[in-house]
């Protein structure tokens, strides 16, 4: 018994979809090859280059906040360090979350993922994070801190896993 699926994807920003007939055995293997979609060679040199992503959190209230925040892309996961506040609070409550990167000025080349965020007691501070620090050093400079106390003030990391790219 064959079934229809419709397979979406984007390429180049856009959105193209094809209709493929597969048969049930089949079905299980596309649905399996859909969850673990890994970003293509654009999407993750644009992960390593970029300076914001934007993380999407919702709070118990279920209201999403999206803010800009700095990121470290290490090909299996995010890290960013927050301050205490919302971004904490909602991670705490629902560690579902969405990240997606500033698109063209078209609103083309996309790059989103949804993921499960924690915050982890084990993970090193900013300042002894060193690719963190050294992606972001004259950012931090640049409000006139030092990697130290920068990673005073954020002293949240919150680390984004079990991805899923869109």
């Amino acid at each position: 018994m064959a079934l229809s699926t419709h397979v979406s994807c984007a390429k180049r920003g856009r959105f193209v979809t094809a209709l493929q007939d597969v048969t049930w055995k089949d079905a299980a293997v596309v649905a399996i090859l859909v969850v673990v979609v890994a970003p293509g060679r654009h999407a993750l040199s644009r992960l390593k280059k970029e300076l914001v992503i934007w993380l999407v959190t919702t709070g118990r209230d279920r209201r999403p906040q999206a803010v800009p925040v700095w990121f470290l892309w290490d090909g299996r996961s995010f890290l960013i360090y927050a301050q205490p506040g919302v971004k904490v609070r909602h991670v705490r409550a629902n560690p579902y979350v969405e990240l997606h990167l500033n698109s063209d000025a078209v609103g083309d080349d996309v790059v989103r993922a949804s993921g499960y965020a924690t915050i982890p007691k084990s993970q090193r501070p900013a300042h002894r994070e060193l690719a963190y620090v050294r992606k972001y050093r004259d950012q931090i400079e640049g409000l006139g801190m030092t990697a130290e106390s920068f990673a005073e003030q954020y002293r949240y990391p919150i680390r984004v896993r079990r991805l899923r790219f869109h």
